[in-house]
């Protein structure tokens, strides 16, 4: 049983990892044993509001618990989206009956944590509002960080 729960957690992790483009990485910390500590920086698509792309860096432990997939990363992590092509805001969104809506997860253990970005709407500034934040099954980490994207309309200033 044990063995089917740890084969169906790491096949978790593989399949979260697929959602992100991974874009580059920076040694931190160096390992005698196994792969050095890292910042890894990932791309991701809001998945409901296209033209919306996210930005991620986010701590990778190394060494040998690193190496198999067992290392617990750290909390830390930093956001920064942007409009990258024409945005078509869905009403469920508008009117912020998906506000707070999961828009990406990834996990940072084995089994029980997990980092994930949500998406509120800012209505009296036109504005999506992401937050990423780690969370845990018995304690959550308070570090967290925050974008905003104005949702620029254009207008006609042909004379």
């Amino acid at each position: 049983m044990l063995i089917k729960l740890l084969t169906l957690a790491l096949l978790t992790v593989l399949l979260s990892a697929a959602s992100a483009e991974r874009l580059g990485t920076v040694s931190t910390k160096f390992r005698v044993l196994g792969p050095n500590d890292k910042i890894i920086i990932e791309a991701f698509d809001d998945p409901a509001v296209a033209g919306v792309t996210c930005y991620l860096s986010r701590a990778k432990t190394g060494g040998m618990s690193g190496a198999v997939g067992l290392a617990e990363d750290t909390s830390d992590a930093s956001i920064a989206c942007r409009q990258t092509g024409p945005v078509n805001l869905p009403e469920d969104i508008s009117n912020k009956s998906r506000d707070g809506e999961e828009v990406f997860k990834q996990r940072t253990s084995i089994l029980f944590k997990t980092m994930q970005v949500v998406r509120f709407y800012d209505a009296s500034r036109n504005s999506l509002i992401y937050l990423t934040y780690s969370d845990k099954l018995v304690d959550g980490s308070p570090k967290n960080s925050i974008t905003a994207v104005p949702l620029y309309q254009p207008t006609d200033t042909a004379p």
